[in-house]
């Protein structure tokens, strides 16, 4: 497809002359995806309004400094402002305790992965909400985004042990979680 036929392409220039219309519909295709990546990270309904009107001021201001890098960095460059928002929220307001004891779960060091089939998404979205905010916010970054250890350790200002404890921690509650949820079905047919 010729780039003048793109319609990203089309919809940037028209954002960056700053018609309503085309705010409006960046609005619309976006604003749920982006919702639900608030969602992942943070509890509370008015802190994720407040992080995406920041968000969608922030694109507002800079969209004259986004750099059309081929399909789908429109779509990378507003989930980055996001995430940006969501850590420096994070940072700024959040009490975030990373656990350093042990959970009282006991989950087999060698037991493995459940099968996430027969789990509705909904559901498992769920059970990650339900995390402690430490293993959440590791988990999301590294699993959602694609983060490092050493990547989280900066953005969170913790040390790569931390990082991966937090994660290792998330995936261990996340099992015992599922295996819950599984056994519950089961009982229920």
């Amino acid at each position: 497809m010729p780039e003048k036929d793109n319609p990203e392409i089309k919809l940037v220039t028209r954002l960056v002359k700053k018609e309503q219309s085309a705010w409006k519909e960046f609005y619309n295709s976006y604003s749920r995806e982006l919702t639900s990546i608030c969602r992942r990270y943070l509890k509370g309904d008015d802190d994720i309004h407040d992080i995406l009107q920041n968000s969608f001021i922030k694109m507002f201001h800079h969209i004259d400094s986004f750099n059309y890098m081929g399909q789908g960095s429109l779509k990378a460059w507003i989930v980055r402002i996001v995430i940006n928002e969501v850590l420096q929220y994070i940072r700024r307001f959040s009490k975030m305790e990373f656990s350093t004891m042990e959970e009282e779960i006991i989950v087999k060091e060698d037991e493995e992965e459940p099968e996430l089939s027969d789990i509705p998404l909904e559901e498992l979205m769920t059970m990650i909400k339900m995390l402690p905010d430490g293993y959440r916010i590791v988990f999301n970054l590294y699993v959602f985004e694609n983060k490092s250890h050493k990547e989280i350790s900066q953005l969170l200002s913790i040390s790569e042990g931390s990082s991966a404890s937090q994660l290792h921690k998330a995936k261990r509650k996340l099992v015992h979680e599922i295996n819950i949820y599984k056994q519950f079905k089961k009982e229920a047919l």
